[in-house]
């Protein structure tokens, strides 16, 4: 750490804790054998004003052939649970990185986001800072829904909606599920190894459960019957899946900001600020469009408020008085 910026923040026993068990689980992951890290956060700020096509359709078209697939295959008795799992297994996984998102990240089909690896908001911050981060670089963003996401979100409403899912099942309460999501994004997940806490992601991970639902329920997705019917042998498709149904503004952490720790909170102010010029010429791009239902829906989820950090904000404020030099 250099002196300029051990001057202006002091490094407390529990960053220098954090710091060590990062180490350890770097390592661990070296060691094990465990796949590559691709990514731990994404960017959705830097060059957001880049024309990408829309992937809906091509993605769509992923998990449809996926759950007509698993449909004509089945056999044995009505299991929903079963049906699940298959699901996750078809194009989720036990592995770091989704199959889907793994597909989504490496297809040229799928367009992405030109951003530098180590170019992004998150680039040029210390190491107590962005933690993980400073290693792996940052994921690529792509557009769905006309809304640009992280692709580690496709892993997110597979596999972390798989396991929301579950707990409610178990507990019989969304807002069980909810509180063990949180958690999930406050540990070794989130927060403690990025020093961020991404409300996106809890969205991401809500809608994977409730994606798992309306494969049987009527109505999960407002006026739509249920994906799969039972016809009393296997199961039938009866209507398309649609990322549409899901994915919102909220997936966007370019609108629905991370939440990030003292030690990188001030710093992503500097950061952030050095986009006004992006937000004065182009301000619609940097605003949500009633957000009321969008707040009232996700109310139990323990996102925390960061509006203060939108460009629409931040940049109509008084700069923020900090000692930390700017980033360049």
């Amino acid at each position: 750490m250099t002196a300029s910026i051990r001057s202006s923040i002091s490094v407390t026993g529990s960053d220098i804790a954090t710091l060590r068990l990062l180490i350890c689980f770097i390592t661990g992951l070296l060691f094990t054998g465990s796949p590559v890290l691709y990514a731990y956060e994404t960017d959705q700020v830097t060059n957001r004003n880049q024309a990408i096509r829309d992937s809906t359709e091509i993605l769509n078209q992923q998990v449809n052939e996926a759950l007509l697939e698993l449909s004509q295959k089945w056999r044995g008795p009505r299991n929903e649970k079963r049906f699940i799992s298959k699901v996750y297994h078809k194009i989720g996984g036990h592995h770091w990185v989704d199959k889907l998102e793994r597909w989504a990240m490496k297809s040229e089909e799928v367009e992405k986001l030109n951003i530098a690896r180590y170019g992004s908001i998150y680039s040029k911050h210390p190491i107590t800072a962005t933690r993980v981060t400073k290693f792996f670089g940052i994921g690529p963003t792509i557009r769905l829904n006309d809304q640009l996401i992280g692709s580690d979100k496709i892993g997110h409403f597979i596999s972390q909606g798989k396991k929301f899912n579950y707990r409610w099942r178990k507990s019989g309460g969304e807002q069980q599920a909810a509180e063990r999501s949180a958690y999930t994004e406050r540990a070794i997940f989130g927060q403690m190894t990025t020093g961020s806490y991404s409300n996106a992601d809890l969205v991401a991970n809500y809608e994977g459960h409730r994606f798992y639902r309306s494969l049987f329920e009527d109505g999960i997705t407002p006026g739509k019957k249920s994906i799969l019917i039972w016809n009393g042998e296997r199961w039938e498709i009866r209507r398309p899946f649609d990322w549409a149904d899901h994915v919102n503004a909220y997936w966007d952490e370019g609108l629905n900001f991370n939440h990030y720790n003292r030690l990188l909170y001030k710093r992503m102010v500097v950061r952030l600020r050095q986009f006004c010029p992006a937000y004065y010429a182009q301000p619609a791009l940097y605003v949500i469009e009633d957000e009321a239902p969008l707040l009232e829906k996700y109310s139990i989820l323990f996102l925390r408020e960061t509006s203060e950090l939108r460009l629409s904000n931040l940049c109509e404020s008084e700069p923020l008085e900090t000692t930390i030099r700017t980033v360049r």
